[in-house]
C-alpha cells in the first residue's frame, strides 16, 4: 500500500434517488455509501474529480473524513453508467489497517518470454488485475508478473511473486498469461469445394463451359416413357 493514505472530505446527503444523485453529479459530486463495523450505513457525496484521481492510480484504501471524524475505508465496489465509460457510485467498506481483506490489484507485465519469439505465437493475458488476501496495510499498488521466466508456454498464478504478507485468493494453477501458437496457411494448397464429387470411373468430364445436357446418353433412355 502507499505510505500514506489519500483523505477525501465527504458530506452527508440528505436527500437520496436518481433525481438528486443526477444533480449531485452535474455538480461535480460523486454519491458514496459507507457501511460496515456495525455501524448504520451512510449516505455521503465526495468531490468526484478527487475521488476519481486516487481511484484511476490504483488507492485501494481511503480516509474518509465526515463529521468531525475520519474512517478509514476500503473501495469496495464501483457502480458504472450504462455506457461503462464513467463512475457514477461507489461502495465504501469500514476497515482497520490490521484487518485481512480480499481485493483485486492490478497486474504489471513485463520481460518476454522465450516461446512468444516463435513463429507464428500471440502472447495473451488471462488476468488484468489479481485476486489476494492480505492485511488493508499490506496492499500493493500492483504485483508484478515477469514473463521472461515463463517455463513453456503458459504463466499459471502460483508463479508470479506476491509481496510479504500476500497470499493469493484465487486457485494456483489459474492462468495468468499463455503463448497461443495460430497455424500459418500453406501456401499455394486449395481447398477442394465443398460437395464437388468426383467424376465416376471411365467418365470423360466436359471440357470447361461446356454443360452435359439431361436428354444425352443413357440417362434419355431411362428417363424415356415406356410403351
Amino acid at each position: 500500500m502507499a505510505s500514506t493514505t489519500p483523505t477525501v472530505a465527504a458530506a452527508l446527503r440528505e436527500r437520496l434517488g436518481t433525481r438528486y444523485t443526477r444533480r449531485l453529479r452535474a455538480q461535480g459530486m460523486l454519491p458514496v455509501v459507507i457501511y460496515g463495523h456495525g455501524e448504520k450505513p451512510v449516505s455521503a457525496a465526495v468531490n468526484a474529480k478527487e475521488m476519481l484521481g486516487h481511484l484511476h492510480h490504483g488507492s485501494h484504501v481511503i480516509t474518509v473524513a465526515l463529521g468531525g471524524t475520519s474512517q478509514t475505508c476500503l473501495v469496495k465496489e464501483l457502480q458504472f453508467g450504462y455506457l461503462g465509460d464513467d463512475i457514477i457510485h461507489v461502495d465504501l467498506a469500514r476497515v482497520n489497517l490490521d484487518e485481512i481483506v480480499r481485493v483485486n490489484v492490478r497486474i504489471e507485465f513485463f520481460g518476454e518470454c522465450a516461446a512468444s519469439k516463435k513463429p507464428g505465437a500471440v502472447l495473451t493475458h488471462d488476468l488484468a488485475e489479481l485476486a489476494i488476501h492480505c492485511k488493508v496495510r499490506d496492499i500493493p499498488e500492483s504485483v508484478r508478473a515477469d514473463l521472461s521466466a515463463m517455463q513453456g508456454e503458459i504463466l499459471i498464478a502460483g508463479e508470479l511473486k506476491l509481496p510479504a504478507g500476500v497470499t493469493l485468493a484465487i486457485d494456483a494453477h489459474a492462468p495468468v498469461a499463455r503463448v497461443i501458437i495460430i497455424a500459418e496457411e500453406v501456401a499455394g494448397e486449395a481447398a477442394t469445394p465443398a460437395g464437388e464429387a468426383a467424376a465416376p470411373a471411365g467418365e470423360a468430364a466436359a471440357p470447361a463451359g461446356e454443360v452435359k445436357k439431361a436428354g444425352d446418353g443413357d440417362a434419355a433412355k431411362a428417363a424415356a416413357p415406356k410403351k
